[in-house]
């Protein structure tokens, strides 16, 4: 009976090692995919982070040269009024110079008939 019991431990013991063994070995695999994970995850968190830059990079970007554009078209849009401005003073100037330049040659022509007849009128 006793050898029996012998044996009986002797199979557990084997048993229990082969479980322990086995156990070791899961628990490597685990601490193996958790690491894996772990490292899979900060790679995930390292490319979002990158993109996140990069797309807030873009953005800030896009508002500098929005600026940049808003203040060029506030420039364009003041040189075109201040242009418009210039050129109907000038036309209004000319209107006023070609006006009076018309009344100085009718005036003139008034006083050439005026000297054609004074002379027809003593000859």
């Amino acid at each position: 009976v006793i050898a029996k019991r012998e044996e009986s431990i002797h199979q557990c013991q084997l048993r229990l090692e082969e479980k322990t063994r086995e156990c070791s070995s899961l628990a490597r695999q685990l601490e193996m995919a958790i690491e894996d994970a772990k490292r899979q995850v900060e790679q995930t968190r390292e490319r979002a982070t990158s993109r996140e830059r990069a797309a807030q990079s873009k953005v800030l970007d896009l508002e500098t040269q929005l600026s940049r554009s808003k203040t060029e078209l506030n420039q364009l849009r003041r040189s075109k009024d201040d242009a418009e401005r210039r050129y109907e003073s000038r036309l209004q100037d000319l209107k006023d110079r070609l006006e009076q330049s018309e009344s100085t040659n009718r005036s003139m022509q008034n006083y050439v008939q005026f000297l054609k007849s004074s002379y027809a009128n003593v000859f």
